[in-house]
């Protein structure tokens, strides 16, 4: 990539992933410092601080390359930080699932990465917004929200697919189902017990296709609602997800719109974005179309189940 003696903005959460993650970062930065690109690496110290650093470097003009190391969280507020610049963004990812990663085509090899810089791909990326806060890949309302929260109560540093083992089974056995109304331009779709998913992206944890055709740079949001109102009917719709069947289930409305607002029903329903806790309910959700340009691999796709199960266990 030829940066014009601009240089390059390497945003680290020096937390996130494991020892093979810290090793793609390691021989990212080794390969930009061989070819004598200008490079500023900076340390996250929260996530609100990895959006701050990207904000500097969409209002400094010599800066023309943002990329991010870390999870969908990092990710996500480096995003934040770069709505509506010039700047071009490259992820790296050094997370437990890497939703927004897998999506754009990126795995856990530098030449993957290295092929994304040097090939000069460039895709429009939307962004959404849950009452203002932005989120790049998924928000989900209900059970989903209800299993980060409890993970996000005891989490301490990186996790792995493990942690999210007792929480969901937890989850699972002592969930109640409430109510959730659900509006799509301003009318009502939905009020009923069920599980509430809003894409931007196509595929949810380990590669479900739940909001299916989702495409992260159309300028719309897709949402998956799921009618649920016990642990047997979700037994049944994530196989069915699993299969690629859900949609068409009579107990599941599929809708692709710019505006949703979600309310609580009959008690408390949890939201979370990009695997983080989401704001209180009622919420807002709207799509920041084409908010940032982002390098991709060329010709990559989207890793599936099959692939990413194969990450998981090495």
């Amino acid at each position: 990539m030829n940066l014009n003696e601009r240089y390059i903005l390497f945003i680290v959460n020096p937390k996130s992933g494991a020892s093979s993650s810290k090793q793609l970062v390691a021989v990212f930065n080794d390969y930009l410092a061989a070819k004598d690109y200008e490079v500023r690496v900076e340390f996250t110290k929260s996530l609100e601080h990895a959006c701050e650093l990207a904000t500097q470097g969409a209002v400094d003009y010599r800066c023309g390359l943002v990329a991010a190391a870390g999870g969908d969280g990092t990710l996500r507020e480096t995003l934040h930080g770069l709505e509506g610049s010039d700047k071009l963004f490259l992820p790296v990812p050094c997370g437990t699932e890497n939703l927004l990663a897998n999506e754009l085509g990126f795995d856990m090899h530098a030449e993957t990465l290295i092929r994304a810089f040097e090939g000069d791909c460039i895709r429009p990326l939307d962004l959404g917004t849950v009452n203002g806060r932005c989120f790049t890949s998924i928000a989900g309302f209900g059970f989903d929200g209800s299993v980060i929260e409890r993970i996000s109560s005891t989490r301490k540093g990186h996790i792995s697919h493990m942690s999210y083992f007792w929480p969901i089974w937890r989850t699972f056995w002592e969930y109640t189902f409430p109510k959730i109304r659900v509006e799509v331009d301003n009318k009502e779709i939905f009020n009923d017990r069920g599980l509430v998913f809003i894409g931007n992206i196509s595929r949810y944890a380990v590669g479900l296709s739940i909001c299916k055709d989702a495409r992260y740079g159309d300028g719309l949001l897709d949402l998956c609602i799921m009618r649920c109102s016990n642990q047997g009917k979700l037994l049944l719709h994530s196989l069915r997800t699993v299969f690629k069947r859900h949609v068409r289930n009579r107990d599941v409305i599929y809708r692709q719109t710019p505006l949703i607002r979600v309310e609580a029903a009959d008690g408390p329903v949890y939201c979370e974005i990009d695997g983080d806790p989401g704001p209180e309910l009622p919420a807002e959700i709207k799509v920041i179309p084409q908010a940032v340009k982002a390098l991709v691999p060329p010709g990559a796709k989207p890793a599936g189940i099959r692939t990413r199960l194969r990450r998981m266990i090495g």
